[in-house]
């Protein structure tokens, strides 16, 4: 069963799409069947440009979803400890 279950958040960033770089404003967040990821459910995160109809996806397993999450904390406390 699919949950449809999406977090929305605002975000400041840019990504790199298949037209080059784009700004991004938004990101969905969302736990379900993926459409590419060979998984049975995947993570997956749809950031958002307000400039084009482009969106950059990813669809991760979980475990990898929540490492993913470690690392992104650790690097954040690292650089902003060294940089802050």
């Amino acid at each position: 069963m699919c949950s449809y279950i999406t977090e929305t958040t605002a975000v400041v960033g840019s990504a790199k799409g298949p037209e080059g770089w784009v700004n991004v404003t938004s990101a969905n967040v969302y736990f379900d069947h993926p459409y590419h990821a060979a998984l049975d459910h995947a993570l997956s995160i749809d950031f958002l440009s307000p400039d084009s109809s482009q969106r950059v996806a990813v669809e991760l397993s979980a475990e990898s979803a929540r490492e993913l999450v470690a690392r992104i904390l650790s690097a954040l406390a690292t650089g902003e400890a060294e940089h802050g």
